[in-house]
């Protein structure tokens, strides 16, 4: 994750601005390690977050709030003593470390006005926010580090605040072009360029070490030992101009998306560019709310992956016993091919009985089944009678003829479960809401597959409403997110002359183009459906899909069927690259 210092200088820059002079109206300790605090200024209102979590410390400006404990914990009773209507008169960030201050002036018990400071820590583990008095004393923290935990610098009440140890890096703000030449022409214990970057400067993330070496060469792991003078003045250059926007404040806030699978990636202060046509880099006017919409994000999408891990097992169990099912099923099948020829031996036997006797090990006969009359050694049981010995291949014909049949059904039987579970863990992977999870979850449950508590069961509801979209020539457009969605929309809430659209024999959505009586359908329109149906379907990664289309009135579901299971007659089929449509509600 990219939090590095050149983050942190553009959030302490636009929180200064923002923040200045503002009264802090509020402060909130919604978790152990959080707080957010309300203030309101020249320039606004505002809710700032502060997070010493191990995994994910940040500062940044909020909308939202969490709930809060009914009692405030003592650390936020006691900020709420001394900076009770306190203001802002600086944010500020010591060289390019990891750490905000953020300092107060308010009155102390003598009515004096004295200066206290909130300083957040974001680094790593070791994160932490810590209260300093106007004697530039711990008041305290949000966690209390003793001799226990560090030997090397404790936060405790009383104590002196101490800045953490230093890593004995460079201050790239204070380096001229010659310093960054000097440092890139000495000794370099690291492998890559990238590499030398991070351990020789302070507040440069990998990301951004790796983004100064592309711009210097159009590669992001050049080694070390490929550096000759003109290449480590190159770079040098490129790092020069980078930090002398910097310490003019010019900072480009962006967040990265992966540009197939759209999955958020990372987020900077600077322009990124070494990912080329492989990554958004979208930019964003404020790097405080570009923090909480990064995290915000990533928080959803883990919550949802922790909420659908039960769900996801339960499929994932069912899929791999349908699919070995299938497999001894298929074996089963195969053991029956030789049902004919076992009739065959049968009646060659009762053609022969009159040459056979009692205690044979085998007979050779004509085998009149075939045209060319080819002799055939038929095994027979000694123990046995010619009669008996036909009738046993008699039997053993029959009831492969009864298991073949009752296979094939079983089959298909199998077949259709494991389409109907590949659809559900399609629907996991494209669910985004906790509504989403639980309409799964109430399906499974009611086809077998889980039990509920009974306090958990629920009186049977339509599903929330289905996804909807606009095309670009207006038409509307509406694609069910689960079996549940998928059934509610084709069977009740579309209408005879919308157009339905389904991946040809592949898991995804039902796709509706909704009918407009003032117009017909556009083949633009018909194409962006049949895109989307593509793109919300298991075959989202594939150049081309086919898209199975037809009007709503050709689908029905048939009874007892599966949930998102039809069958359609008078269909066309597109050929599309998956596409994607913004959703309007």
């Amino acid at each position: 994750m990219a939090f590095d210092g050149l983050v942190i200088r553009a959030l302490a820059q636009e929180l200064h601005k923002k923040l200045k002079n503002a009264r802090l109206d509020k402060i909130y300790q919604p978790e152990t390690d959080e707080l957010l605090l309300a203030l309101h200024g020249p320039e606004g209102a505002y809710k700032v977050t502060l997070s010493a979590n191990a995994s994910i410390p940040r500062v940044a400006l909020c909308e939202s709030t969490k709930e809060n404990p009914a009692k405030a914990p003592m650390f936020c009773m006691l900020l709420r003593k001394h900076l009770g209507a306190a203001h802002v008169i600086a944010v500020r960030q010591p060289q390019l470390e990891r750490m905000l201050f953020f300092d107060f002036e308010t009155r102390n018990e003598l009515g004096d006005l004295v200066r206290k400071s909130l300083v957040v820590e974001m680094m790593g583990r070791h994160s932490n926010i810590i209260f300093i008095d106007e004697h530039g004393r711990v008041a305290d923290s949000i966690k209390r580090i003793d001799f226990s935990i560090s030997s090397k610098r404790q936060i405790l009440p009383g104590l002196p605040y101490e800045m953490p140890p230093t890593q004995n890096k460079l201050n790239p703000l204070d380096c001229s072009l010659e310093d960054f030449l000097e440092v890139l022409s000495g000794p370099r214990e690291a492998d890559t360029v990238s590499r030398l970057i991070v351990g020789r400067f302070q507040g440069v993330s990998p990301l951004v070490a790796r983004e100064l070496v592309f711009r210097a060469f159009g590669e992001t792991d050049r080694p070390c030992q490929a550096l000759d003078y003109a290449q480590c003045l190159d770079l040098a250059t490129a790092m020069h101009q980078l930090f002398a926007e910097v310490n003019r404040g010019d900072f480009t806030p962006c967040m990265l998306t992966d540009a197939e699978t759209g999955r958020l990636m990372e987020f900077s202060a600077v322009s990124i560019t070494q990912y080329g046509s492989a990554a958004f880099c979208s930019p964003e006017s404020s790097m405080g709310y570009l923090i909480e919409q990064f995290y915000r994000a990533r928080d959803k999408k883990e919550r949802m992956l922790r909420r659908g891990a039960n769900l996801a097992k339960t499929v994932s169990v069912n899929l791999e016993r349908c699919a070995k099912k299938l497999q001894l099923q298929a074996a089963e099948l195969s053991d029956t091919e030789k049902r004919e020829e076992w009739r065959q031996f049968g009646e060659l036997i009762t053609a022969n009985m009159y040459q056979m006797e009692k205690g044979l090990k085998s007979i050779r006969v004509q085998n009149y089944f075939d045209e060319s009359l080819p002799m055939v050694v038929i095994p027979l049981d000694e123990t046995l009678s010619p009669s008996a010995n036909a009738q046993r291949y008699y039997k053993k014909y029959n009831k492969a003829k009864t298991a073949r049949e009752e296979l094939l059904k079983q089959m298909k039987l199998a077949k259709e479960e494991l389409s109907y579970l590949e659809s559900v863990e399609e629907a996991l992977l494209r669910a985004e809401t906790d509504a989403d999870l639980s309409q799964i979850g109430d399906e499974l449950a009611a086809q077998g597959y889980l039990r509920r508590p009974k306090e958990m069961r629920r009186k049977k509801e339509n599903p929330a409403a289905p996804a909807a979209f606009t095309t670009k020539d207006g038409f509307s457009i509406l694609a069910g997110r689960n079996n549940r969605q998928n059934d509610y929309l084709t069977c009740k809430l579309a209408h005879g002359r919308d157009l339905w659209f389904h991946a040809k024999n592949i898991p995804g959505s039902h796709v509706v183009l909704c009918y407009d009586p003032d117009r017909p359908f556009t083949e633009a329109a018909i194409t962006e459906a049949a895109a989307l149906a593509a793109q919300l379907s298991k075959a989202r990664e594939a150049e081309k899909v086919p898209v199975d289309y037809t009007e709503i009135k050709n689908v029905k579901k048939p009874a007892g069927a599966k949930p998102g299971f039809v069958i359609y007659t008078t269909n066309k089929t597109a050929y599309v690259t998956p596409s994607g449509l913004r959703q309007t509600e």
